[in-house]
């Protein structure tokens, strides 16, 4: 056998026992990432009360809650503004966090839970969060639901 067969052959062979460990590995809850199990409020809500003071986030597993955390912003119109002097916190599940906020009627806001580097969302075992995108819109003030979406085609206008 020349050199070149030989180290082809080693290769080959070290990758298949690679990848035959890789098959063997159990996936279990406490193997894979957490992820997004409920918000207040609802990822989609249309309706949201805009004297919601928190947004509240719930995970599959127990987190890190020593200031681990990333709500991620894609704009400052679209992110909540924040209350002076309230932190970021977990409540005693260790699962929920709630992010203390201060909402305007009538607009959409748009916040991911974890995204690309930004991903101190993590379990105890530090495996970070499966990316999350919450995206609600609350109310005006009258209290009253609009439809924001587009009317069907051939629908008439009530205006």
């Amino acid at each position: 056998m020349t050199r070149q067969t030989l180290l082809l052959t080693s290769m080959f062979a070290m990758a298949t026992v690679l990848a035959f460990a890789r098959q063997n590995t159990e996936t279990t809850i406490e193997s894979m990432p957490p992820s997004v199990v409920k918000t207040v409020p609802q990822s989609g809500e249309t309706n949201v009360d805009p004297d919601l003071n928190e947004i509240r986030v719930t995970f599959s597993k127990d987190m890190m809650t020593d200031r681990m955390w990333a709500f991620c912003q894609i704009s400052d119109d679209t992110f909540p503004e924040r209350p002076e002097g309230q932190e970021i916190r977990y409540l005693a599940d260790k699962r929920t966090c709630v992010m203390p906020v201060k909402l305007e009627s009538e607009k959409t806001y748009v916040i991911w839970i974890n995204r690309g580097k930004f991903n101190s969302f993590r379990d105890v075992t530090n495996n970070p969060a499966v990316p999350y995108l919450l995206v609600f819109r609350t109310r005006n003030l009258s209290g009253t639901e609009q439809d924001f979406r587009a009317p069907p085609a051939g629908a008439e206008s009530t205006d």
